[in-house]
């Protein structure tokens, strides 16, 4: 019995620790750096799409170095980019004919 206990006693100190190692990586440097990527990439995207009418592989080649951990959708239907890097950052741009492409609220 005391084995087990030891094992969930571990198991609960390693998502804790991971848990607050994710939270910190969010605020740090490096998740300030991931959002503002992933709002850059959308809104590159979005315009070089809907404004200048451009597929979605010519739109990559706009990236600058250091980009290629950016993901990104695309939703043709609704005119809209999705960036994003995986767990730190999220942004969605939607071209309107009003506005052009703007980054969505959050």
């Amino acid at each position: 019995m005391k084995a087990r206990n030891w094992w969930l006693a571990m198991i609960a100190v390693i998502v804790v620790a991971g848990g607050g190692g994710y939270l910190w990586l969010r605020q740090s440097v490096v998740g300030r750096r991931a959002d503002l990527a992933s709002g850059y990439v959308a809104h590159v995207v979005c315009s070089c799409r809907y404004v200048g009418n451009r597929d979605l592989k010519s739109c990559a080649t706009d990236f600058e170095p250091g980009m290629e951990i950016v993901k990104m959708s695309d939703d043709t239907a609704a005119k809209r980019i999705t960036a994003w890097v995986p767990l730190l950052a999220k942004h969605t741009a939607t071209w309107s004919a009003d506005y052009g492409c703007a980054l969505d609220k959050r």
